[in-house]
């Protein structure tokens, strides 16, 4: 049976975010880490502010330290971002800002930029929103493959939005898209409260799913592991009988780990270590 490996164990940037970018990637060399998935949101790289010239700056300090950006996560999930927006001028804005994205990602070197599917209106019929979200999806999809990387689709939670929150919605959106550049993905916090694991995922969308955040909940919350109620144990048996060969982000987006977010990821090593080699 393949085993999950150390070097799929990815870092994010967004629990550093009261530090500087450098000292963030200095702390993944730190730490060992070969591969980081990168949040763009101010004050480290906001894809609204940065130029071609500052994207290559961030390229080279990147390189620089031997690490290899597996995806690029522009911020999206808070104002003024949704793909759903029933407001024409905030959805076209939006789809803007993800071919922007797609752009950067592209300069990045990055092989993935992650996209969510928005929200629409919990008193207007859910179809309508999902037709605005799958035709903002289509036209994403043609730019990605112009650019040749992959746009990876992540559920939310049912909390932020009504479209896209469990592997049965996920797979409608990708058969409906049909798209080679539009694959699936996985948070472990909306699959655990949505009851799922992660065959429920893998049994529906097989090869469609190629990245997933490895985060610990209460199920709420993206917290270290060890700090929540989630099954680590049977989630890397998981992985490992599927035969999972892509990233395991720590997405740990909770304020908790802000001040000090070396201690997150060392606490985060000591406790994979014992169901992984680290």
């Amino acid at each position: 049976m393949p085993k999950i490996t150390r070097d799929q164990i990815t870092g994010m940037n967004f629990h550093y975010k009261h530090y500087p970018l450098e000292y963030f990637l200095d702390a993944m060399v730190r730490y060992g880490f070969k591969n980081i998935e990168l949040w763009g949101a101010s004050p480290h790289f906001y894809v609204d502010d940065v130029s071609l010239q500052d994207t290559r700056k961030v390229k080279k300090e990147i390189d620089r330290r031997d690490l290899s950006v597996v995806c690029f996560t522009p911020e999206q999930c808070v104002y003024p971002i949704n793909l759903a927006a029933k407001e024409e001028r905030i959805r076209e804005k939006s789809v803007q800002y993800f071919i922007k994205s797609a752009e950067v990602a592209k300069e990045l070197g990055a092989p993935m930029l992650l996209v969510t599917a928005g929200w629409g209106y919990e008193n207007e019929d859910r179809q309508e929103a999902w037709k605005r979200t799958r035709d903002s999806l289509e036209r994403l999809s043609k730019v990605a493959a112009d650019l040749e990387l992959v746009l990876v689709l992540e559920p939310l939670t049912r909390a932020e939005s009504n479209l896209i929150y469990d592997s049965k919605s996920l797979k409608t959106m990708l058969d409906e898209v049909n798209s080679p550049y539009l694959k699936g993905m996985i948070d472990t916090i909306p699959m655990a409260l949505a009851n799922e694991d992660f065959y429920n995922y893998f049994s529906l969308l097989n090869d469609n799913l190629i990245h997933i955040h490895f985060i610990d909940g209460k199920p709420e919350g993206h917290h270290v592991w060890g700090e929540g109620v989630l099954p680590l144990q049977k989630y890397i048996g998981q992985l490992s009988q599927i035969g999972y060969k892509g990233s395991l982000t720590l997405e740990y987006t909770s304020y908790q780990y802000v001040q000090n977010p070396d201690a997150a990821i060392e606490r985060t090593l000591k406790v994979l270590s014992d169901v992984i080699h680290i």
